[in-house]
Parts: structure tokens; sequence; C-alpha cells
């Protein structure tokens, strides 16, 4: 959530600032603002709305500025204008800050720098660290910013400027930040595709650390002033991949990417039809998931596998929830974190709450280099690529394959033997992803007679129950229609009353072993003039009597049919939305990474 981008160097530095930030816009678009560093002073651009609006303002003109930071907001404390937009300043306007997170005692804070005659103007929290920071600057900016972070309970993503000093200092808890290694200058950013264009050498900031950072170079110490050696990194994606490569959206890209994603999912991972990974699953009894959104139905479809094939009890929870409740987690637990970003904030207090209780952590993630894949004892990168659109696709199947390679990893740790068949037909499924994603167009025809309805109703069983519910949350996420998933068979006790002519009722419908019972479903909602989309298996007939539309899946096992099931739903919703002329890859009230709770 929020994007930040700062610089440092002898590049003229607004037109690099608003690059970024439009690599960044994915993560909040309700404001934008930038704060340029020249000789006579701070100067401060900032505009309600998208990126454009904030680069076509001719107070950016005819600029030489040499340093900068910016930023693009998703409001959580005061509403989206330009007021309330970042950088924010202090009395003086000669310190400037952009943030991400939200400072929790920012009441108290505000009320105890007010009476010191501080003025502030916006209504957000994230104004409190110009004021905080004016408090304690002394000519030593980084020491200010110390103390500053020392004062706040909360999580911060934080760059400054201050109008005298040549340097740029940043510092991190809790919300991710970057610091990108060029040559004679020097970049900070929240997401490496702000920078990727200029630098591959990145250092990830850890929780309480303060970066300095000069032309020259940089260095960075802890909150109490010891130094802290860093490994710089490389990352290993480029910039095409983070361009829409002649797709209208970055969400259609993604969806087409899929089988090049799963095929990254098990690269390397499947040898002589033995599943390889190096994960710590020594001596659990149990296993907890837990993750948010998109990550928590993957979570759900994950419990299935685990407890089928590796035979071993598997519970989930919302992170959001997890560590309120107290939960009874031991030793003897394993607890899987989810999550696209690897930053999600609710996931990673997950994290810590499972290893203060002594549990084994294992994440899956996208994201290398992630606060959470630095925090779990082991993990499973997905190496999906960079997931621009907000709606998750690729990375939502590819957990789902990589769950399915844990299960049948644990499996043969218990000294199961392995189940080849389910190997063969994992490393066929890009292709039939392949044969699916041939149906856009069909699909497209369906979705233009779907696109003027209000609600909708998602309905699956077993594997697929989760299957639905991610269905509906695509349609809700980006096309503003409402929609609910269910087990089917919980139709009739209660959503049932919704059903007419005017309702589309989505039907996950695999020939599995709940088959028989789908078509029951199906009869009630056709008794009740519903209009039935059914998802079915290639060769079946007897759905089509049923169904007023019928989006034919190839035949796999029932293990791997949530991943194909999964993909025309993504269909349904992206085309819904585009039909309607909503811009997909920004849907309202949304952001891709949710690093505040």
């Amino acid at each position: 959530m929020c994007g930040i981008i700062g610089y440092i160097g002898d590049k003229e530095v607004a037109p690099l600032l608003i690059s970024g930030l439009k690599k960044l816009e994915y993560r909040g678009y309700d404001s934008a603002g930038i704060c340029l560093k020249e000789r006579e002073g701070l100067v401060f651009v900032k505009r309600k709305g998208k990126i454009i609006e904030l680069e076509k303002s001719p107070e950016l003109e005819k600029r030489n500025a040499k340093a900068g930071i910016a930023h693009t907001r998703w409001a959580t404390h005061g509403e989206p204008n330009e007021v309330n937009a970042h950088p924010h300043t202090d009395c003086q306007e000669e310190i400037a800050i952009v943030h991400n997170g939200i400072i929790e005692n920012h009441h108290a804070l505000k009320k105890l720098l007010e009476s010191e005659g501080h003025k502030f103007v916006s209504s957000t929290d994230s104004e409190i660290f110009a004021h905080l920071i004016e408090k304690f600057f002394d000519g030593n900016l980084e020491e200010s910013v110390a103390k500053a972070i020392s004062c706040v309970e909360g999580t911060f993503g934080l760059a400054v400027l201050q109008k005298d000093e040549d340097k740029l200092v940043v510092a991190r808890r809790s919300s991710p930040i970057i610091i990108g290694v060029g040559n004679g200058e020097m970049f900070v950013a929240s997401d490496a595709s702000a920078i990727i264009g200029h630098t591959k050498r990145v250092v990830y900031l850890d929780d309480d650390e303060i970066a300095v950072l000069k032309r020259g170079g940089y260095h960075i110490q802890k909150l109490n002033g010891e130094k802290a050696d860093k490994k710089v990194h490389e990352i290993q994606w480029s910039v095409d991949q983070i361009e829409k490569g002649g797709f209208k959206h970055f969400m259609l890209k993604e969806i087409f990417e899929q089988p090049e994603a799963i095929e990254n999912v098990l690269r390397g991972r499947i040898k002589k039809g033995e599943v390889k990974l190096s994960v710590d699953v020594e001596d659990i009894k149990r296993i907890i998931l837990t993750a948010c959104g998109t990550s928590w139905h993957s979570a759900l479809i994950g419990k299935h596998l685990l407890e089928k094939i590796a035979k071993i009890p598997a519970e989930v929870d919302y992170a959001s929830e997890f560590r309120y409740r107290d939960p009874l987690v031991s030793k003897d637990d394993l607890v899987v974190v989810i999550s696209q970003s690897g930053e999600t904030a609710d996931t990673l207090a997950a994290v810590k709450e499972a290893k203060a209780k002594g549990a084994k952590t294992l994440g899956i993630v996208n994201v290398v280099g992630s606060t959470i894949s630095r925090e779990v004892n082991s993990g499973i990168y997905l190496h999906a690529g960079p997931e621009i659109g907000v709606a998750s696709t690729k990375a939502f199947t590819s957990q789902l394959a990589a769950l399915l390679l844990l299960a049948l990893y644990i499996r043969r740790n218990k000294g199961k033997t392995m189940d080849e068949g389910l190997i063969k037909e994992l490393e066929q499924t890009p292709q039939k992803i392949k044969e699916i994603l041939k149906t856009s167009k069909e699909i497209r025809d369906i979705s233009n007679s779907l696109k003027d309805h209000s609600n909708a109703l998602y309905l699956g069983r077993g594997l697929n129950f989760p299957v639905a519910l991610e269905g509906a949350l695509k349609l809700k996420e980006i096309s503003y229609i409402h929609a609910e998933g269910y087990p089917a068979a919980e139709m009739k006790h209660g959503p049932i009353a919704l059903v007419d002519k005017d309702m589309p009722v989505f039907f996950i419908a695999a020939k599995d072993h709940t088959y028989e019972k789908i078509l029951s479903n199906m009869e009630e909602i056709k008794a009740r003039n519903g209009e039935i989309i059914a998802l079915v298996q290639e060769d079946d007939e007897e759905i089509r009597r049923l169904a007023r539309y019928v989006i034919k899946i190839p035949k796999t096992r029932e293990e791997l049919a949530p991943i194909l099931y999964a993909i025309p739903l993504q269909l349904l919703a992206y085309h819904i939305a585009d039909l309607k002329g909503i811009d997909v890859d920004k849907p309202r009230n949304l952001a891709k990474s949710v690093t505040v709770e």
C-alpha cells in the first residue's frame, strides 16, 4: 500500500521520480506528490488523483534538482486530497518526509507537538514524522530521524530530506523499503519495480534500521547507532517483465502468463518422479496455514491437499485474526504463511506470533528478499515474476502448485509412496492452461451478457468451494458487482432466497466425487429460473441441459482441478470489468500490497 521513491545523484530528478511513481501506482492512486531539493530550498508539488495529474503540473517544468522524494498514496488517515498527499513538511518547510504505514500513537504525539507550538495542516498521521524530526533536528538528520522513530508506535517505511543536508535518510519498521545502489547515485523505493530500470543492485532494510544515502554511497545503522552490515542482492527480473507487453491491462497479461508461472514453480523441484524441496518439515504433527485475501483461498485448498495427500491435520486461519485469538501453537506445529508480496502486514505478524510460540514457520511467497521470506525458517519461492495487477491471478495458481508440491514432499517425508500419476498430471498442467486461455474470446462473449447484473452467486464443493470464493472475490474486486461464494449445499440455507431470473449462478462442476450432488444443486437453481454458467469437464454432456452457458475445462486429476477451474473465472471477471469500462489494474479503494493492518 502506497508507493515511495527517492533519489540522490547527478540526474535531473523530477522525470526520474515521476517514472518511478508510475511503476508504483498499483500500490495506491488516491493522490501523489513530489519534493525536489533545490539550491533555494525544498519545492513541493502535490495533486489529488492519479500520477498523470502530477506529471502534467507546470511547477515541475524546467527544474534541475538532483535529489528528491515522491509518493503515491492509498489513504488510511485523512481523505484523498492535495493537503493530505505526501510529501509532508515541518513548520518551516525545511524537512520533507514520505511515509508508508500507520502511526498508532499519533493522537498522543500530535497533542504533545501542538503543545510545543507545532502547527499541523493535514489530517494524516504521517505528518507527525516531519514535526518530530523538526523537534529533534540539531544539524544531524540521521540522529533526529532515529530519535523520531524511537517515539513512534506502529509501522513505517520512511524517506526524509532536509534543505541543507546533501543526503537522503531512510528507515523502516514492518513496511518494505529497499535501497538501490547505482554508480554515483542512490535510490530508495518501497518496491523494486520503481528502480529496476536504473539498477538491479539492492539492499533490503530490516526493522529499525536507518540508511543514509549520499551520491558516493551509503551506510546503514541500527536504531542504537551500531553499524549494520548488509548484503547487496541482484534482482533477477527485468524491465520487460513489468511492462504490459501488448496486453491492454497487466491483469490480462498476468492471466496469460500462468503456464510459464506454473512451470517456474515446478522447475528444479521434480526430479525422477520425486519432489525436492529445501524445507524443514521434520517431526511436525499439525499444519496451520494462514494468509489474507486471495492467498487465504489458496490456503483453504492447501488444507484439502495436505490432509488428502500428506495425511496430516491442517487448519486455516485468517492472518488478520491469528495473533488476536492467542492461538494454541507448539513446537510440533508447522505454520505456513502465504503472501504474494511477502510484505502483507497481518501475515508478517502471524509469522512473528508463530515463532514466539515455538512453531516452525514456512513461507510461500513470490517476491525474493521480501520481509516474510527473511523471517520464516524455510520457504518456497514461487518465481512467478512480478505481479502488478491489483487482483491476483498468476500468484494464486502458483500458490496452489507450491502447496501441492509441499503436500507431496511431506507425504514422501513420512515414508509413504509417491503418487507418480499426480506428479505427471501436474507437469502437464501448463499445457492445459494454454488450452483454456484459447477460450478467452468465447468467455468475453459470455461476459458481455453478464456485465449489467448487480449480483452473482458462485458455488462449488470440496476442493472447488474455495475456487468459488476466489471467483466471487475477483468479480467484486474489479467489476464492482456484488458476488458471494458458497459451498453448493449451503445455498439452500439462505442464498437460494435471492435466486431469480436476474441472478447469474456460477457452478464449478468438476467430475469428482461431488459431481452428482452438484447436478442436484443445479436442478434447484434451474427450478427457480436462475441463470446458470457452468465450468465443466470437457467430456461432460449432462450439464448442457441445465446451464445457459458452458465453459469446458480439460480433464485432470481432482487435486489439480482448482488451478484449471480458477482461470476461466479470472477471465470472466476481467472481461466483465473491461466491458464496463473500469480500469481493471486500479480498482477503486484497493491497493496491491496491504502493508498496514
